[in-house]
Formats: structure tokens, sequence, C-alpha cells
């Protein structure tokens, strides 16, 4: 039968030709590939920013919000043992934000919001992020890097009233694995993560470029180093280290110390989001790092200097973790080409990050933090993550309607 003869029947035959294929094919391209900012005729955006209340999420939400009173700013997050509403305070003052509960592997809540609040922008936080959690309880890492991100990228495509118009992907320099040298540019071609967190990343990448290809969604990757800052949960190693140290408890160190990081002050990595976001092209990856390369041993020595107290007499050294990389370096020419530049220094940044977890009641911002101030942390150790005692329950279950 015809194209014609289907017709009559009430079907519809798109007819698929040479021409047609590849008229499909530069209009794929097309969306993948753009260097046009993602906000409309008006200048505006409708952002769903996944993880919102975690640490990088909220001061980026802040800054968006304040910067940019004619987006709206739709934050999701299920509050995890390292989050918190008081990291969001800054944030809600704008009216310009609001708030929803719910874990990214909810694809219903997903299509919900993305459909009701009309979200035309993703910038995708929402992930389990500490290394040493991931050697003790590594499958709730799939579950949550690889699995959240696949059910986020489905209700995108699967979106009928809205259309994406780009998709950033906050991923991490660890899918690099070890670097011994500065060779690391976004345009390496092999991934080799060391540790289960870096590997879900990777995994989780891969599928954010597979939906690039697949459906044209217009995706960016970032791939940042060592951020810190203030309310960053104390399983990290600069509020972890302040913290012992202002108690006059002794501050463990992996191994012999020697392992380097870049590290990099929130108010920087927030900026570098918010260049990519208005001026990176899509089907990209920008590596976010710093130059501000310190062994973990000086950085514990950098603290205590700042609370003067005695690093010979503070520091002591524990068993290395299971696998523990000796260097990352990732070179930033691609995100230094969109005009962005490092501002804050590591002696400023790390007196002010200092001062914050000296003079904030920590008790009161996250409750029980304790267990993160172990040598050796471990996801099943802590008593405060929901997620070892269950899975998240679907807030749809008993037919409630979240409150947007």
């Amino acid at each position: 039968p015809t194209q014609r003869d289907w017709a009559r029947r009430g079907v519809h035959v798109e007819r698929v030709g040479r021409r047609s294929r590849a008229r499909w094919e530069r209009a794929r391209r097309r969306g993948a590939r753009s260097s046009r900012s993602p906000a409309d005729a008006k200048g505006r955006m409708r952002i769903l920013l996944t993880g919102g209340a975690g640490f990088i999420g909220s001061h980026v939400a802040e800054r968006l919000a304040s910067r940019h009173a004619e987006y709206t700013i739709v934050i999701l997050d299920k509050l995890d043992y390292c989050s918190s509403l008081k990291n969001l305070e800054g944030a809600r003052e704008y009216a310009n934000v609001r708030f929803v509960k719910g874990d990214v592997r909810s694809f219903d809540l997903l299509s919900y919001v993305l459909h009701s609040e009309r979200i035309d922008t993703v910038m995708h936080f929402a992930a389990q992020s500490h290394v040493d959690n991931s050697f003790g309880n590594s499958y709730e890492f799939t579950k949550n890097n690889i699995e959240g991100t696949h059910a986020l990228l489905e209700a995108c495509v699967r979106a009928k009233t809205t259309k994406i118009r780009r998709f950033l992907h906050v991923s991490t320099d660890e899918v690099y694995g070890e670097n011994l040298t500065d060779s690391n540019t976004e345009h390496a071609t092999l991934l080799t993560p060391t540790n289960p967190y870096a590997a879900t990343k990777a995994g989780a990448e891969m599928l954010v470029m597979a939906y690039g290809r697949s459906y044209g969604l217009p995706y960016i990757i970032t791939r940042g180093n060592n951020v810190y800052g203030p309310n960053q949960y104390p399983e990290k190693a600069i509020p972890k280290f302040s913290i012992l140290a202002k108690s006059g408890e002794k501050i463990a160190i992996h191994g012999d110390g020697a392992a380097t990081r870049s590290y990099m002050h929130v108010d920087d990595a927030s900026s570098a989001f918010d260049v990519i976001l208005h001026r990176g092209t899509t089907a990209q990856i920008y590596n976010i790092g710093s130059r501000e390369e310190r062994t973990v041993l000086s950085v514990a020595r950098d603290v205590c200097g700042l609370l003067d107290r005695d690093p010979e007499t503070t520091i002591e050294h524990v068993s290395d973790r299971v696998f523990n990389d000796r260097r990352y370096f990732i070179d930033c020419s691609k995100l230094l080409a969109l005009g962005w530049r490092q501002e804050k220094s590591w002696d400023v940044g790390l007196a002010e990050t200092v001062r914050w977890y000296s003079n904030t009641d920590l008790s009161a911002y996250w409750g029980e933090f304790t267990p993160a101030l172990r040598p050796h942390p471990s996801a099943s150790a802590d008593g405060r993550r929901r997620w070892l005692e269950s899975d998240f329950t679907n807030e749809f279950d008993d037919g409630a309607t979240p409150d947007l």
C-alpha cells in the first residue's frame, strides 16, 4: 500500500528518504552542538537544579537567583545526610526560587516537575560523592549516580509539553583516574576511574552523551576538582580538619599525606557553572579546575596554623584508603576561553572557610555528624543514612501532590 492508502485508514506514515534522513541528521546535530544561550527570546530560563540543597548546588542556586530575577529556579533534593535546608536559606530569600523534596530516581516526580514548571534547562548536581563511602556501599552510588541520571535523562526526552534547551551534567575530574602529568584535557578519550564513586560518575557521563547522540539532547558535561567553602558536610577534608583542630582532637591523615589535590573555593566554582551555563557550547566537556595544588598533609598544616594548633602534635597518620590516587590535575583551557577566571586565593578562601566552621553551630546545622569525622567513615557506619534503612518512598504513594 502507498502512503495515501495508509492515510485513508487513519494511519500516519512518515516518509523517510535520503533527503529527509539527511535533514533529520542535520537537525539532530544542530540540537546537539550549539553555543547559543539557553535563555528564551525574553531572556528567561526555567531551571531544574537537582541536588540544590547540597554544598555546591546551593551556592549555584543562590548565585543564579540573585543575578537573574527573570529566571525561575526549581530545586529538587531528597535531603540526604549531606544536604540541608539551611543551605538554601540564602537562595530561598528570592521569589524566583522554589523547592521540591524528592528523589532524582523517581521518573514520575521528574515528569511532573518538568511539565508543571515548564522546565527548559536542567543542571544536574544530585549525586553521592564521598569516595570513602563508595568503598563501603558502592551499589548505593550506582543507584543514585547512574540510575538517577538515567531517570532524569529519560524524563527530559519524553517530556511532551516542554523542550529542554540545555542539560548541564556535573561530573568529576576523578573519571580521568590518577594523573601524574598535566595532560588531562577535555579531549581525553579514555576514562580510567580508580574507585567506585568515580566509576559511577563515568557511567553517568556515558548515558548523557548517548542521549545527546540518540535523541539530540543538548548536553554539556563539567568535570571539576576539589571544591571547598562554607556549608560543606564535614566528611570532606577541609571541614573535617577544621572541626577536629578547633576541638583539640587529632587530625587523621590517610597514608603519608603526599596525595595531591587541586582546591577551588565554592564561589569560584559557582561562577564557573554560571559562565558555562550561559556561554558554553553543547556537546562539549569543560574541566573546572584550579592551579592551587596542595598535598593533603600541607592542607592539614595550613588549617592548624589558622587555628593556632601545633601540627606536630595535632596530625597523626593512619592507614590509607583501599586505593588513593596520588594526584589529579586537569587542563581548564576551554573554560578560560569562555572568559572565566579564578578570583579567590587559597589563603583567603581557606581562612574564610575555617572561620565559618569555627563560628557555626554545626549540630544545629546538620544534627548528628560526628560519624563523618572518623578517619575511615563508611556508609554502613553512618546511622543517618536513610537509604541504608529502606529505599526511597515515592512521595506520590499516598496520593499527595508535592508542594511547589
